[in-house]
């Protein structure tokens, strides 16, 4: 009998007990929470406020990884310049790349953008293609996806729940997406610069042209030689739009604006990246608000 009491005890706890997730990026967390809802204690790494390409590998973020049970990560090499080390410390066989515990979003969409040659002198190039995938809202349900079936992986007690939250999200994120995409469609043929080739799958889905990058190259910051010629494709194309995002310097926008007339948009890039993106919802609603009014 006590044998029995002992074991209905251990079966309760670990039907009670959360499974501990980290995610390399807070987008990927908001998508974590919805799917694993009250299973799952989720953890971010960067903060939205850095550039997701030089996140700091702060020794306090060792423990977080050495205690999770699933770790995932953007992947198209936008973590390769910090999460790395932080992994070999934590010394956490179950999340390591390949294992049970650990999912690349990368490997759920279709990525854009690959080079053709890879070389230092093109810049800061990521070899497996653009790793901002996250600015085209589409590709959140595959993400989503992939996350349940990674949470049913690692604790498949809840498999049921997580199917079912899955379920739910997908319904709610299509009724989001048409309003989403209706709004978009009012700036289709639209043309702007940006600093960085951060936003190219959004524009790439609603038909918006992308005219020039203030970086001569990725990685690269603007020069003089490279700025005047910015200045003149926005003069001879009628360019009303430079788009910024909240964690590069500001100035050579802000002088090429002066010297154009067009506008500078800050647009996040990741949820809380900027005052009021908390939520998935919130931040891409943030983005159509001030791409297409």
């Amino acid at each position: 009998m006590k044998k029995i009491f002992i074991l209905t005890l251990l079966l309760s706890a670990s039907l009670f007990a959360k499974i501990n997730v980290v995610t390399s990026y807070p987008y990927l967390a908001k998508i974590t929470e919805k799917i694993g809802g009250s299973s799952v204690h989720v953890t971010a790494l960067a903060s939205a406020r850095m550039d997701p390409h030089f996140i700091v590998p702060k020794p306090s973020l060792i423990p977080k990884l050495s205690r999770a049970n699933l770790l995932i990560i953007n992947g198209a090499g936008l973590e390769i310049g910090w999460l790395p080390p932080l992994l070999k410390r934590a010394n956490n066989a179950a999340i390591n790349p390949g294992a049970n515990g650990f999912a690349d979003a990368s490997k759920a969409v279709r990525l854009i953008d690959r080079p053709k040659t890879i070389s230092r002198a093109y810049g800061d190039v990521h070899p497996d293609g653009n790793p901002h995938f996250i600015l085209d809202p589409h590709n959140v349900i595959p993400i989503a996806k992939l996350i349940a079936k990674k949470l049913s992986h690692v604790d498949p007690a809840h498999k049921a729940l997580y199917q079912k939250n899955l379920s739910l999200f997908i319904r709610q994120w299509h009724a989001f997406l048409g309003q989403f995409d209706a709004q978009m469609r009012t700036c289709k043929g639209k043309k702007v610069v940006q600093y960085h080739e951060l936003y190219n799958y959004l524009l790439k889905r609603y038909g918006i042209r992308s005219m020039a990058t203030l970086e001569p190259l990725p990685g690269i910051s603007p020069s003089s030689k490279h700025t005047m010629k910015v200045i003149g494709i926005i003069r001879t194309n009628h360019i009303g739009t430079i788009l910024q995002d909240p964690y590069h310097e500001k100035k050579t926008a802000r002088f090429i604006a002066k010297k154009t007339g067009a506008k500078v948009i800050t647009l996040p890039q990741d949820t809380g990246a900027v005052k009021g993106t908390g939520s998935l919802e919130s931040f891409y609603r943030t983005i159509s608000k001030r791409l297409c009014h």
